[in-house]
């Protein structure tokens, strides 16, 4: 049984935080939506109930947004501030024992069946789930991901709702086409389907595989996957060390002044002694904004790197990308590479036939880590012939992950 934990409307809560009036807003129903990022696309964020109900939508277009609801009133982002407080809840569940896949800030999976003997039951997994997030939740669960989604969606905050293995298939036939707008892959169909009158999955199921594959390709394919009951396995994260540095500045700065604060957190961060000579691979850089708000990028680095100074080169540019000028800057290791010691051949010294060999497979790894640090672990994938002489294409071969 997979498990979902939805908390709704995640990252607009942060952005408002303990400001008084923009809650009492918030509970009277106003409509609120976050600001789009400046220099960004002129998108909208999350958005509140009474957003929704003049039919303002996350990522909609900010002129749409506001011609739609000439009262939206627009809040500041804060990515930074999301990121921390969905990782302290992440942390807490994995407290549990759950294995979790986190596809964004607010929406959890982790599969049960190896907790039940832990916590006794699906019952105590959630009861122990609802206890580490100690905050209202809506909480699903299913035999498969989409499943638990559309049960977690439905959930009143207070009990959590389960769908039989049995029941799966008739429960998800009648649930509304929107849902694939959580699946980053299928979110693009939505509008499309509801043009062409596909209101529920189970009228997409009945569309058939071939129509929606000449129609929408794999997508589409995957799409009625999902209506039919089918998904793929969970992919829960790997746990990995915080590694990071704060500034906090006495005023606000930017340009030449930020780019010092940079090479100081840069110092600070490799001569940390838990980074036991590791390489990094990925950063994670963010700053407080003197108009209020947060900002961060995540900077995936060519090769793996120890050294300060290459390092502040690769860095140094993004702090053009500010908004604002920032009254507090942070830098974190998202990702570390190979030990120090690991180095290349010097340039000019020969090698041999193996030697060559070695050297292209070494610069063919560090190309794939750089690949799965920014787009994901499915970023590299190699062909693997199965069926060579079969008249159907996708019996012949299979994509499985490259080594390396």
């Amino acid at each position: 049984m997979i498990v979902c934990v939805h908390l709704p409307r995640f990252e607009l809560t942060v952005a408002a935080g303990d400001r008084a009036e923009l809650v009492q807003q918030t509970l009277a129903g106003n409509a609120l939506a976050i600001a789009p990022l400046p220099g960004g696309a002129a998108r909208v964020g999350e958005v509140s109930a009474g957003a929704e109900g003049f039919g303002v939508s996350a990522g909609m277009a900010l002129g749409e947004a506001l011609a739609r609801c000439p009262a939206l009133r627009l809040v500041p982002g804060d990515p930074l501030g999301a990121a921390e407080a969905w990782e302290r809840r992440a942390r807490a569940l994995e407290g549990i024992g759950a294995a979790l896949e986190l596809p964004r800030a607010g929406l959890a999976y982790f599969a049960a069946d190896g907790l039940r003997g832990l916590h006794g039951g699906d019952a105590g997994v959630i009861a122990a789930a609802r206890t580490a997030l100690a905050q209202p939740a809506r909480i699903g669960a299913g035999p498969t991901r989409f499943c638990a989604l559309a049960a977690a969606l439905q959930a009143p905050t207070r009990r959590a709702l389960v769908v039989a293995e049995d029941r799966a298939p008739r429960y998800l036939a009648a649930q509304p086409i929107e849902l694939l707008g959580y699946r980053a892959q299928t979110a693009a169909l939505v509008q499309p389907l509801r043009r062409l009158g596909v209101r529920t999955l189970g009228e997409l199921a009945a569309l058939g595989r071939d129509a929606l594959a000449d129609r929408f390709g794999e997508p589409g394919i995957l799409a009625r996957r999902l209506a039919c009951g089918a998904d793929d396995p969970l992919r829960p994260r790997a746990v990995q060390e915080r590694l990071e540095e704060t500034l906090e500045l006495w005023e606000a700065s930017s340009g030449p002044a930020l780019e010092r604060v940079l090479g100081v957190l840069v110092d600070r961060l490799l001569a940390r002694s838990q980074r036991r000579g590791r390489t990094l691979r990925a950063l994670t850089l963010s700053a407080r904004l003197v108009e209020g708000g947060t900002w961060r990028e995540r900077v995936v680095l060519r090769e793996a790197l120890s050294d300060p100074r290459r390092l502040r080169l690769a860095l140094a540019p993004r702090l053009a990308l500010l908004p604002a000028p920032a009254v507090g800057l942070r830098l974190a290791a998202a990702r570390f590479g190979p030990p120090e010691g690991a180095q290349g051949t010097l340039p000019g010294e020969a090698l041999d036939p193996e030697g060559v060999r070695a050297a292209r497979r070494a610069r063919l790894g560090d190309a794939i880590g750089q690949l799965r640090a920014g787009v994901g672990p499915d970023a590299a994938l190699r062909a693997l012939p199965v069926d060579p002489d079969s008249r159907v294409p996708e019996r012949r071969v299979v994509f499985t992950p490259f080594p390396g």
